[in-house]
């Protein structure tokens, strides 16, 4: 038979993994990108075989990389710091595009991890949610260099949603299912 405080700490235990069930994402997160993180797979697929008619190999061997990446594990991980990071671009107005390096910043800023694009023309700004041990989610803003960052949940010009997974011990990518413009498909992939 269960005493007291062993039944106190059983409900509290229940309601704090309740609580975790549902997590702060799901008060955050819009239909639209619900959406289209449901609609990933197609997306990525489809952005996949539109790129396959590229012309430059070195791209298309770029995003084959990246999109068949295995995701490993996050534990131990830590994404604070200062990245490298380009975007690769599948499907939509052009079958493929690999920019440049840039750079990217993860900060933690005790309520989780950060990340800010610095350089570049097209930028980011967001947070991570963990999804499980092998993908977080992404929420974030698009802008460009020159314009104030929106919070996420600005609309939907502007609302960026994705699953980052980690793909090397200094390596990572974040997975965009039909950003807003451009793409079928965005990967940022991040290094040290």
């Amino acid at each position: 038979m269960l005493r007291r405080p062993a039944l106190a700490l059983l409900a509290l235990f229940s309601s704090i993994t309740a609580s975790l069930a549902t997590g702060e994402i799901e008060s955050l997160i819009t239909d639209a990108d619900r959406e289209r993180l449901g609609s990933f797979e197609r997306a990525k697929e489809q952005a996949l075989g539109e790129a396959e008619g590229a012309d430059s190999q070195t791209a298309l061997a770029a995003l084959r990389k990246a999109a068949s990446a295995e995701a490993l594990p996050f534990a131990d991980f830590d994404l604070t710091g200062d990245w490298q990071c380009r975007t690769l671009k599948a499907g939509g107005l052009a079958k493929l595009v690999v920019y440049g390096w840039f750079d990217c910043r993860v900060t933690d800023d005790g309520s989780g991890w950060r990340l800010e694009k610095l350089t570049g023309s097209q930028r980011t700004v967001g947070r991570f949610f963990t999804d499980s041990d092998t993908r977080l989610t992404y929420l974030g803003g698009f802008f460009v260099a020159g314009d104030a960052a929106p919070a996420y949940g600005a609309g939907i010009d502007s609302d960026q949603v994705g699953y980052a997974v980690r793909t090397g011990p200094e390596s990572w990518q974040i997975e965009f299912p039909l950003p807003r413009y451009e793409s079928t498909f965005d990967i940022l992939e991040l290094r040290r």
